[in-house]
């Protein structure tokens, strides 16, 4: 499958079609999030420190690093603020508590030979700050492999615009279709399915084909 096949879908379609999964047929962000982690994880070779922010793809990279912990493959959890977390994601969170492993509220990678960047995700509309920002320049600094988990942090998934500072990605996991701008600045892009029914694709004005995952659930672009 080539590139030309896959339509670009912008933030607020995102948003969109997770609400219509979950309310028109009953696939929840939940499960979503589960199949997004296990995509992730399945790219992950190395031991991997897991480096989250608040949001939903924080929760992708939870669910990824629950894998890796039962693979062997885990590193280490890092949040921002492990508390901020809500709804499916918080329930990531706890799992993992539950399994004794530690969400750290410091960045710290050295046991690692791969980070899964899982810091921002299609919602950023302006430069990361504060301890976002720190730990964004963190990553890029460490010389280590940096696998993002749908659109590198600090890139604007609608515009492609690049802030300062930029998660520099190795690999982006691109979870059901690509974001605009990551062919700029996504290092090695490939599209995982993650279970979101093309119906509601198309409910939003995205035209899917159906036969994009028919014979591997990866496509590379």
């Amino acid at each position: 499958m080539s590139s030309s096949a896959l339509p670009p879908i912008s933030s607020r379609q995102v948003r969109e079609v997770d609400a219509l999964a979950s309310e028109r047929f009953g696939i929840g962000v939940g499960w979503l999030m589960e199949a997004a982690g296990w995509q992730v994880a399945r790219f992950v070779d190395q031991p991997a420190t897991v480096v989250c922010g608040v949001g939903n793809n924080a929760g992708d990279g939870l669910a990824a690093a629950l894998h890796l912990h039962r693979w062997g493959r885990l590193a280490g959890v890092c949040c921002i603020d492990a508390d901020r977390l809500g709804g499916p994601a918080a329930d990531e969170r706890d799992a993992l508590r539950k399994l004794g492993v530690d969400l750290s509220a410091d960045l710290r990678f050295e046991r690692a030979e791969v980070i899964v960047d899982a810091i921002f995700g299609t919602g950023l509309s302006r430069a990361p700050e504060g301890r976002f920002a720190e730990w964004i320049e963190a990553i890029n600094a460490s010389g280590k492999r940096v696998i993002a988990v749908d659109v590198p942090s600090g890139l604007d998934a609608d515009s492609g615009v690049a802030y300062a500072p930029t998660v520099r990605a190795s690999m982006t996991i691109a979870l059901g279709l690509p974001k605009p701008g990551l062919d700029q600045f996504g290092g090695k892009v490939v599209v995982v399915d993650i279970g979101v029914p093309f119906e509601a694709y198309a409910a939003v004005g995205v035209d899917v084909p159906h036969d994009l995952f028919a014979v591997r659930d990866v496509v590379r672009l």
